[in-house]
């Protein structure tokens, strides 16, 4: 019995293939969106870790210099006579390559990537030319090197390893130490740091001190896009399980009458899309690894621009995610057919064989209430919701609520645009559009929500532009920022631009808690330079020359937002060392708490710190002359000195590339409800012969007939893009307001593109035009005697 109804069931696809590419199209679409999402975020998180693991971040406690310069050799040297069981780091960057130099017998255990039990030659390692250890695509970036390249998968992306005394000679630091690793078992009879090198400090091992915390909520967005993808595609799988239940419900009749029972029915039948599902997903996931591959390199690229998170730019094929992916196609399919299911197992044995539509009017009763039960839901969760999982549950219930809301609307709006019409044809063609809503909601819907996306991020990316490009003008003012390597090249700085440059601007910087936060202090000089370019959210009267005199502080808007801290409340800056609140100021793209103050304060209460970042006014006309100077006098190599324009482009090209992910899922989407309403007018086509036949023998040509089902498509376009603009709108809204701010603790403003929301309409419009050419075309194509033959069965 169970073969023969399978066989029953896989002749329905046989003889409707459309329906089957439909389906499959649709699922493999919607999966390889997803899985491409979740293929991005898990080699990003898995960089993430083999970073963590490298050093073991987060792990051990350091020792660093007290003024944030370099440890001479001799202070390592120093401290192992005296007991302390440490091992020496030196870091920096090579071809942009993250260079890091080890202590092989001295560093902990699992940190040194020769191996000895593996049979790994550590005298290579340490002598002669020596090994240079990477991933391989990591010692393809380097330059020629005379030593051994040895390919390490388990090392971080864009890292690598070497000894200490080999990573001194290529980077040109001899004698230099960057930080000291202090190993968990330390001698009792060690003496204590401050009396052997007063200099230096220890600092405690901070847990979760990788940057995985930092990019939650960057990898949180791609998930919410990936899913809103998912859900457009499941549109398509929606409408195609209806209309095969439909067109099957004769065959699941006789089925029936037969003797098979139902639960075996829908059991098989189950077991048929679990199939169907399984060969779509494979398709999607083979697919999704395209997608993800073609998009990692400008995540990577973002990831290292914004939180310094160095991500692997190739893809590797991870169980983690292909498995979501075919789990999230299985899943998806039966959440598409359950209604479909729950029909089936309601159906009387001997009901009616004649397919129904997909939609009747009792359905928009509810539908309109669910709407405005979910709208209501997620008004209450951005007024009273807290948290970013709150966020997006409103952002949810808002895209769910606006899509089931769209059939009500629609319904509506034809019927009053049916009032004005006088003839026949016109009354037709209105009445006809209204009874083609509910076959077409699906893939209406897929536009809706598709179209919003695009409206929603086009607005909240051109918004941050326009904010970034001013805090960029705010905040790189200076013509040249300027890094000393330690206290005497700082000096040599200082003694160069005293009489080359217009203004000196120290930055000094420390990190603290504040509030319970992590945060950075930094000292501001005096001068012009602040008052004329900075912009406050929230300010007192004369805010930059209080500071100067030390009555009171500036706090960047994420302490703000998380401490609650507001004008005239007082902040810790120091132990024992209140200060009021004066301005708040926007600090875009930071993720942690910022904190200004005085530089004569700041000196006095962190003499230890000591300024080896500057910014050096020196006019247009100067910046060129002074860049030659601090080369020539201050030592300074050309990579420690960056010009205002450079800096800007930089930041500028990282921000084109962080959002590329996100408006490439939202072209997709676009694409994707396209197709969505392809298959539906093309499914719906048979359907709809009995219904055109009789207006055809009245009298239209199918040349007419077809333009009206073209003109239908692009009316019922033009009304979702219509309704789509307020909800991407919204949106936008909910992205810039709610989930920003819960992310980063940083709101953006939001500003109207009206050009960009034309052009996106007329994409969608396109689409809809598009994607009915081909039905309409098939439909003027259509031989008389088809027509005719709706005439010779009962209907």
């Amino acid at each position: 019995m169970n073969a023969a109804v399978l066989a029953a069931l896989a002749g329905y696809w046989r003889r409707n293939p459309l329906q089957l590419v439909t389906l499959m199209a649709g699922l493999t679409l919607a999966t390889a969106l997803w899985s491409g999402v979740q293929a991005i975020n898990a080699e990003a998180r898995s960089s993430y870790d083999a970073a963590a693991a490298t050093l073991g971040e987060g792990s051990y406690a350091e020792i660093t210099a007290r003024d944030g310069g370099v440890i001479a050799q001799e202070g390592y040297v120093t401290l192992r006579r005296a007991g302390w069981a440490v091992s020496p780091v030196i870091e920096g960057r090579i071809d942009g390559v993250r260079l890091i130099g080890l202590e092989p017998l001295t560093a902990p255990g699992g940190l040194v990537p020769v191996d000895l039990g593996a049979g790994a030659d550590l005298g290579a390692f340490l002598s002669g030319a020596g090994q240079i250890f990477a991933r391989a695509e990591t010692l393809d970036l380097l330059p020629s090197l005379d030593m051994q390249g040895v390919i390490a998968p388990d090392v971080a992306p864009n890292t690598a390893l070497t000894d200490i005394g080999i990573a001194q000679r290529m980077l040109g630091r001899s004698g230099q130490i960057d930080r000291l690793i202090v190993l968990p078992d330390q001698p009792i009879s060690r003496r204590p740091l401050p009396e052997i090198a007063p200099d230096l400090i220890e600092t405690t091992p901070q847990a979760g001190g990788d940057v995985a915390p930092l990019t939650d909520s960057f990898h949180l967005n791609l998930t919410a896009f990936g899913l809103l993808s998912f859900a457009v595609g499941l549109f398509i799988v929606h409408g195609a399980i209806g209309l095969a239940f439909e067109h099957r419900r004769p065959m699941m009749r006789n089925l029936r009458a037969l003797g098979v029972p139902l639960r075996r029915l829908i059991a098989l039948m189950a077991l048929e899309l679990a199939l169907i599902a399984l060969i779509a997903g494979a398709l999607g996931v083979a697919l999704g690894y395209v997608f993800a591959a073609i998009l990692l390199p400008d995540v990577a690229a973002t990831l290292r621009g914004l939180y310094g998170a160095d991500v692997s730019g190739q893809l590797s094929l991870r169980p983690a995610w292909w498995l979501s992916g075919l789990a999230i196609a299985l899943g998806g399919t039966f959440v598409a057919a359950s209604g479909a299911f729950w029909s089936l197992a309601r159906m009387p044995l001997l009901s009616g064989a004649q397919p129904r539509a997909l939609a009747v009017a009792r359905q928009s009763g509810w539908q309109a209430a669910l709407a405005v039960s979910l709208l209501a839901v997620s008004a209450a969760l951005a007024i009273w919701g807290d948290g970013l999982l709150a966020g997006f549950g409103m952002l949810g219930a808002l895209l769910i609520g606006g899509a089931l809301a769209l059939t009500p609307l629609l319904a509506i709006a034809l019927k009053l645009a049916e009032l004005p019409a006088r003839s026949p044809v016109a009354e037709w063609f209105w009445a006809d559009t209204r009874q083609q809503v509910p076959g077409l909601s699906l893939a209406l819907m897929a536009l809706l929500l598709a179209m919003a996306a695009n409206v929603g991020v086009s607005t909240m990316v051109s918004s941050f532009r326009l904010t970034f490009i001013a805090f960029l003008d705010q905040r790189l003012a200076s013509e040249l920022y300027v890094s000393a390597e330690d206290r005497a090249q700082a000096d040599a700085i200082t003694e160069v631009a005293s009489r080359r440059a217009e203004a000196i601007l120290p930055i000094l910087s420390t990190e603290r808690q504040i509030a319970g936060l992590p945060a950075e202090i930094f000292g501001a000089r005096d001068h012009a330079t602040y008052r004329d370019n900075w912009q406050f959210l929230r300010a007192g009267p004369e805010v930059w020359e209080r500071v100067a005199r030390g009555e009171g502080a500036l706090i960047n808007e994420q302490i703000f937002r998380r401490t609650g801290l507001d004008l005239g409340d007082t902040v810790a800056v120091a132990p024992d060392v209140m200060l009021p609140v004066l301005g708040i100021y926007g600090d875009y793209g930071n993720p942690i708490g910022q904190v200004i103050l005085g530089e004569d304060l700041f000196r006095s209460l962190y003499p230890d710190v000591i300024a080896l970042r500057f910014g050096l006014r020196a006019g247009p006309e100067g910046t060129a002359a002074l860049r030659r100077a601090l080369q020539s006098e201050a030592g300074l190599s050309g990579t420690a000195i960056i010009d205002q324009a450079s800096l800007k482009a930089m930041s500028l090209a990282v921000f084109e590339r962080t959002f590329t992910v996100t408006t490439a899922l939202n072209v997709l989407t676009l694409a994707v409800a396209g197709f969505a309403i392809l298959m539906s007018l093309l499914t719906l086509a048979a359907i709809r012969l009995p219904q055109l036949a009789p207006v055809w023998a009245l009298g239209l040509t199918r040349r007419r007939l077809a333009l009206l089902d073209l003109l239908r498509a692009i009316i019922l376009a033009a009304l979702t893009t219509i309704l789509a603009l307020p909800l991407g709108l919204m949106l936008a809204w909910a992205l810039l307001a709610v989930v920003n701010v819960e992310a980063f603790g940083w709101r953006l403003p939001m500003y109207l593109f009206p050009l960009d929301y034309l052009r996106l309409s007329f994409l969608a419009l396109l689409a809809a035009a598009l994607a009915a050419t081909w039905p309409a075309w098939r439909l003027s194509r259509t031989p008389p005697a088809r027509l005719l033959g709706v005439f010779q069965i009962e209907r």
